[in-house]
């Protein structure tokens, strides 16, 4: 990229753009392309009059989720946008998070980056690693070489679990991969409360104060970010990546946003679904004729729920909507930011409500803590979990909806996330608003489009070229194509004619509106594939010409289009690194793992944001976690921490300077172990032993608390997690993330350590 940055500064920009890929451009870029003609050899310029680039990223949000695609929740500033811009009604991500994200930022196809695999299912095939390589370049990279600056604020996920610990490596955090500035989290998800976040790579608490919530402050910090900029420069204009937690779970929002939808999902998944299909036809985001596609089976009929189980459920789907709805607005203060500046009508603002369709994972019956019935520990919701109802949505519970509230937000398709072969899988919302240059105000536009093809949308409209090199590196050309031709001609055939899309083992391939699909059978809320070779899996064909919601299967009509479309899937899978084809791999053999080997490891004070998947593996097994400290009068706060309030366990000094313990294991058990006297002032062994039951995988065991070798405290716990979760960090000195313990309400962030210093922190398998 210095290369390109040097040529940029010596020739006109025009000879760079020259080499774009053919059919891409349009004549829409913002201005011509040449540099100011005052340019100093020191300064990158972007071409002039380029626009700022606001891109935005929810979570796990269903085509038939927004207001303006005849959803439920409603989402003025989505809305605003359509009525300004456009609305895209085929256009497609990769049916889950990780793979989005790389395909999106990189303009390539997914596992061609390496991450054609969720990160926290990696395995060792090169297309399914996670490690994305140097040859597949992001967009902010090329921006910034381009006189960009660039910000991403919120989820990544996309850095391999080996290299998120403090000491990196750095390359594939958000700032070694074009990046000027990152504040956010990690991890597929995070608690809205009491976030896991990172500022650069440097592990933060939140910002204190009551009333917090993470999607508020990534607005907060976003615009502070905006703000700065331009003080700083007048010029230079921006690339903003916003991409929110919401509304992945855990559903966590205001309650007062809740309260806005009480009552508004009583009816059930079934007469939603109706409800959305009928909004989708007066809105004409789905073309006349289109068909409803039935229920699958797997999942219950509304109507055979238990009066409990319907007034739980719907309360579920009320704090979803309110987070689509609390996170839209959050948006919108961009929007209102982006106008006060008078940048607004220069600015490039994708909108992409969802990463993926809307999720399953909350499984048949919806739970209050889905991580541990995602992993088999918790159990489904009966009569405890019912008389939670109110908690729903609050800091207390980690919740996410029942499948069918999923399968009804992605009407009218079938499936959901992780169904790659399916639209409810894919198929996602898209508002793209330009208003300087965007003349069909409140448009449609139905031409195929991918994920893949916004980098190369960004960078035409810029005017700049893919690079073929970048810091020395030969690039691999971008699989998308410039969605830009469409901004003005509603009729334009399109041109992103064909596209692959597979996720564990569930595969289709999409040309000039065919599309072959197999099944694999995995599940959404199952974390296995089935035990089946692919060859046996059923394969479907739909003519998406005529039939939008892909009702029909006509393979029994045109068995030579489905051998043609299976040979183009095996053709297409070949050249972008998705062979060899597998269902779910639920082993990490052949990637580095940071744990292994580790049988006892020292921790000092100051140790945060480490991994669990890098500390020594507790799974199945005994273990020590032994503390020394040295107490000072009064002394507090927490020695070591491991987990979040949905899951996790803390050793710390409670308010009355007690030692104590707390094991969290979803919502199936909470484990609390306090020692009857203060720690005096002076040396102290802290130590807890774990004692595995044996006789299996996941079994449970005695869990037991000793204050300089006197116990002071025991219980069981009934089984053993693979993990805790998937975002929070092991830390020495402080909770980081949600609190595990028991701590002072009005304690400090994290219930630091006070008034006692930690030698060390052991971990010992045994």
């Amino acid at each position: 990229m210095r290369n390109v940055a040097k040529l940029a500064a010596m020739l006109p920009l025009v000879a760079l753009i020259s080499g774009f890929t053919a059919g891409a451009q349009t004549t829409l870029a913002a201005a011509p392309s040449s540099t100011p003609a005052a340019t100093s050899p020191y300064e990158r310029h972007a071409p002039a009059g380029a626009p700022n680039i606001v891109l935005i990223l929810l979570d796990d949000v269903g085509f038939g989720a927004t207001s303006s695609f005849g959803g439920p929740a409603q989402t003025p500033v989505f809305d605003a946008l359509a009525r300004s811009g456009l609305r895209y009604n085929r256009f497609h991500t990769t049916a889950i998070c990780s793979p989005t994200r790389a395909s999106l930022l990189t303009g390539r196809n997914p596992h061609v980056t390496g991450i054609g695999a969720v990160m926290n299912s990696s395995d060792a095939r090169p297309g399914y690693s996670g490690f994305q390589g140097k040859e597949t370049a992001t967009i902010a990279q090329i921006l910034r070489e381009n006189g960009y600056a660039t910000g991403a604020f919120g989820k990544w996920h996309q850095t391999p679990d080996w290299e998120l610990s403090p000491v990196g490596p750095f390359d594939r955090w958000p700032t070694g991969e074009g990046f000027d500035t990152f504040y956010g989290f990690q991890g597929g998800e995070t608690d809205q409360f009491e976030p896991t976040l990172y500022q650069g790579t440097t592990p933060v608490m939140r910002p204190a104060g009551d009333h917090y919530h993470l999607t508020e402050d990534l607005a907060d910090h976003a615009i502070t970010w905006m703000r700065n900029m331009r003080a700083s420069s007048t010029s230079r204009p921006f690339f903003l990546y916003f991409a929110t937690g919401g509304i992945h779970a855990p559903i966590q929002v205001p309650k007062e946003w809740a309260d806005r939808y009480r009552g508004k999902f009583d009816q059930g998944w079934d007469k939603l679904r109706e409800e959305i299909f009928a909004r989708q036809r007066r809105l004409g985001v789905i073309p006349a004729g289109t068909k409803l596609t039935p229920r699958p089976s797997e999942m219950p009929a509304w109507d055979s729920l238990s009066p409990e189980q319907k007034r739980f459920s719907a309360r579920l789907m009320e704090n979803y909507a309110a987070f689509l709805a609390h996170t839209d607005a959050q948006v919108g203060k961009l929007v209102d930011e982006l106008k006060k500046s008078g940048e607004y009508d220069n600015t490039l603002f994708i909108y992409i409500a969802g990463d993926n369709g809307a999720s399953a994972e909350g499984g048949i019956e919806g739970s209050l803590s889905y991580m541990g019935a995602l992993t088999g520990v918790s159990p489904a919701p009966g009569a405890k979990e019912f008389a939670r109802e109110e908690e729903i949505g609050s800091a207390a519970t980690y919740s996410h909806i029942n499948a069918a509230w999923a399968w009804a937000s992605n009407t009218p398709f079938q499936w959901t996330k992780t169904v790659a072969s399916h639209l409810g899988g894919t198929r996602n919302a898209m508002v793209i608003s330009w208003p300087d240059h965007i003349q069909d105000k409140g448009g449609l536009r139905s031409q195929f489009g991918h994920v893949n093809d916004i980098a190369p949308t960004i960078l035409d409209v810029v005017g700049i070229a893919a690079p073929d090199t970048v810091d020395g590196v030969k690039q691999q050309p971008m699989n998308g194509v410039s969605l830009a031709y469409t901004f003005n001609d509603k009729k334009a055939a399109e041109r992103h004619r064909t596209q692959y899309f597979e996720v564990f083992g569930n595969r289709a391939i999409y040309q000039d509106g065919w599309m072959a699909s197999a099944f694999h059978g995995r599940l959404p809320w199952r974390a296995y594939s089935p035990d089946r070779p692919m060859s046996a899996d059923k394969w479907e064909l739909y003519d998406l010409r005529s039939d939008f919601s892909q009702s029909t299967d006509v393979a029994a009509k045109h068995p030579a289009k489905v051998e043609e479309m299976k040979a183009l899937f095996m053709t297409e899978a070949a050249a972008n690194r998705v062979l060899p084809l597998k269902g779910q791999v639920m082993s990490k053999a052949g990637l580095p793992d940071p744990s292994e080997g580790r049988k006892e490891v020292d921790y000092h004070a100051g140790a945060i944001g480490i991994p669990e998947a890098a500390i020594p593996r507790l799974y199945s097994r005994s273990w020590t976690i032994r503390a020394q400290i040295d107490a000072a009068d009064q002394a507090r706060g927490v020695v070591a921490a491991l987990g979040g309030t949905d899951a996790g366990m803390s050793l710390y000094l409670n308010e009355q300077g007690r030692p104590s313990f707390t094991y969290r294991l979803f919502d199936t058990k909470t484990v609390h172990l306090t020692a009857p006297t203060a720690a005096k002032p002076g040396p102290h062994i802290l130590q807890v032993d774990f004692d595995y039951v044996g006789g299996g995988i996941g079994k449970g065991g005695t869990l037991r608390l000793s204050v300089d070798g006197q116990p002071v405290g025991s219980d069981n716990v009934p089984s053993t997690p693979i993990h805790f979760s998937i975002h929070e960090t092991f830390g020495v000195g402080i909770d980081s993330g949600a609190p595990v313990g028991r701590y002072p309400a009005r304690a400090a962030l994290g219930y630091p350590i006070e008034n006692a210093a930690i030698d060390k922190v052991t971990i010992r398998l045994r």
